[in-house]
């Protein structure tokens, strides 16, 4: 999961060697934490969270098929 939010982060921002993607567990459910650069921030947001809303998503569709719990977290 982690190598799947770093390759659509690194997709979408100008700095890709800035985004850092950190997993924790707890719980039963995995946390994947994602950080880049501040002026990288609106584009894995979006407008209106869309683009932070499909992130989700993926990652969401990617977890059922394997038959688990994640959430990603966009971090400053």
């Amino acid at each position: 999961m982690v190598e799947l939010v770093s390759a659509i982060a690194k997709s979408l921002v100008e700095h890709p060697e800035a985004v850092e993607v950190k997993e924790t567990k707890s719980e039963g459910t995995t946390v994947i934490e994602l950080k880049v650069a501040p002026d990288d921030m609106g584009k894995v947001i979006g407008k209106q969270g869309r683009i932070a809303k499909a992130i989700r998503t993926v990652v969401k569709a990617a977890a059922t098929k394997a038959n688990t719990s994640v959430v990603v977290e966009i971090v400053q």
